[in-house]
């Protein structure tokens, strides 16, 4: 079967195409925003890319179109698409109608963390030898792919909350039928689509009514409007973490390493790479969804000491003259200050200059902008490119002073944090895209200086 991918490039449907390819299935794809590590991933698997949504991409003739959560009404591709009556589906109905069926899914759920946790856990159980197949919305470096499809009855997937598509408002998750699932956590996002937290956790009950007697909830104990969320109505088992009466992570010494408890008595040690409480906790989490999976504990913790974390969560893209410049995803303020938090801890009293992208949905709406300066507090130096906001960034982050800096000019924006870097500086990046390749701008301007 021909299969046409509309949003190819997004961290999910661009993983459905490496399972359609992998299943068999001839794969092309078009994206309007075609942007690395995704787009390379794609094409060294033999997936054809086109630029934009023209209507005249039908005369491909695929079997079936495939329609990403962004591709809207007006979309001139889609529009053709409807007008001839051809047939298309969602990436998430696709995907539980032609690759979950018959498999034990582990879906990984919440806010924050999805990503990593997700990565976690497909490590995990790669280590113990069960060759899970996974679709995590990032690249774990472990595997240098974002989808895997395998023999394996496994398949450990990022259960996005997200809507599925034009036609199907549902959150994804609902698609999935997870056996084992994790609720990492969960505060209000996404205002493009939802009103309210209530809304949300509505929806995260959705997902709790379809999970059998015979799966797992995994649940982060300290998080009220998960608690609300069972409270509706649960079926399936609960184990609890990130709590005193559940599994918790102690605190990391200097190495990395930190004990897991459970209802406070130490059941084990391990060591992870990645800094800041909440990659400890993802990792808690992870453990307690691969041992009901039947991965024995002591080979979790060795796992996770291995784990290499996921590209664009605080990669290095390199350094120059003695600064480095770092890639991360944060786009809401609760994992702006985790990530800062994170590179805190790794760095001391190093210089953070916090270069920020407002890019998501719920960002350009502004309903985030109350929050920045608290979570961006923990940088030295704030730089906020606000090109195409429809809210004024500068009025927003007015109570930082002079250390937060607006600019709406990519160019202008670099020079002015390689006029403000020296040797010693973490330049951490963050965005939810492209962001116009700074890093690689940042890097070259930063060696042109040098001269």
């Amino acid at each position: 079967m021909h299969i046409h991918i509309l949003g190819v490039c997004g961290t999910f449907m661009g993983g459905v195409a490496l399972l359609a390819r992998a299943a068999g299935h001839t794969v092309t794809g078009c994206d309007a925003n075609v942007y690395p590590p995704m787009s390379v991933q794609l094409e060294e698997q033999g997936i054809v890319l086109t630029e934009g949504y023209d209507a005249g991409q039908v005369a491909l003739g695929p079997d079936l179109f495939v329609v990403g959560n962004a591709i809207s009404r007006g979309n001139p591709l889609l529009e053709e698409i409807l007008d001839r009556n051809l047939p298309y589906v969602s990436g998430p109905q696709w995907l539980a109608e032609n690759i979950l069926p018959g498999r034990w899914v582990l879906g990984v759920a919440g806010t924050h963390g999805k990503t990593t946790t997700t990565a976690m856990l497909a490590w995990i159980m790669e280590e113990a030898g069960l060759q899970p197949s996974f679709l995590v919305g990032g690249v774990p470096q472990g595997f240098g792919v974002s989808a895997r499809l395998t023999d394996s009855p496994f398949f450990v997937i990022e259960a996005d909350e997200y809507d599925t598509a034009f036609c199907d408002k549902r959150s994804k998750f609902v698609h999935y039928r997870p056996r084992t699932t994790i609720l990492n956590n969960l505060e209000f996002d996404h205002a493009d689509i939802f009103a309210d937290l209530a809304a949300i956790e509505t929806q995260f009950h959705h997902l709790v009514r379809t999970l059998p007697r015979n799966g797992l909830i995994v649940a982060n104990g300290a998080e009220a409007p998960l608690a609300r969320v069972l409270e509706r109505g649960c079926w399936t088992p609960v184990e609890y973490f990130n709590c005193a009466d559940g599994w918790e992570a102690g605190a990391a010494d200097a190495a990395g390493a930190f004990k897991v408890s459970r209802g406070g008595t130490p059941i084990g040690e391990t060591r992870l790479d990645l800094p800041g409480a909440h990659n400890r906790a993802n990792a808690v989490a992870a453990l307690i969804a691969a041992r009901h999976a039947g991965v024995p504990l002591e080979v979790g913790l060795k796992a996770i000491a291995n784990f290499r974390g996921v590209r664009r969560r605080l990669e290095t893209r390199g350094t120059v003259r003695g600064v480095t410049v770092l890639d991360d995803f944060a786009h809401h303020p609760t994992a702006i200050a985790a990530t800062i938090g994170g590179l805190r801890s790794l760095v001391g009293k190093a210089r953070i200059l916090a270069v920020l992208e407002p890019r998501s949905n719920t960002m350009k709406l502004g309903t985030m902008k109350a929050q920045l300066p608290l979570s961006l507090a923990g940088a030295d130096r704030v730089f906020c490119y606000a090109a195409n906001l429809g809210w004024d960034a500068a009025a927003a982050l007015a109570t930082m002073g002079t250390r937060a800096t607006v600019l709406d000019n990519m160019d202008s924006l670099v020079k002015a944090i390689v006029a403000e870097a020296h040797a010693g500086d973490q330049v951490l990046v963050m965005s939810n895209g492209g962001f116009g390749g700074i890093h690689l701008k940042l890097l070259a301007a930063l060696g042109a200086s040098q001269g």
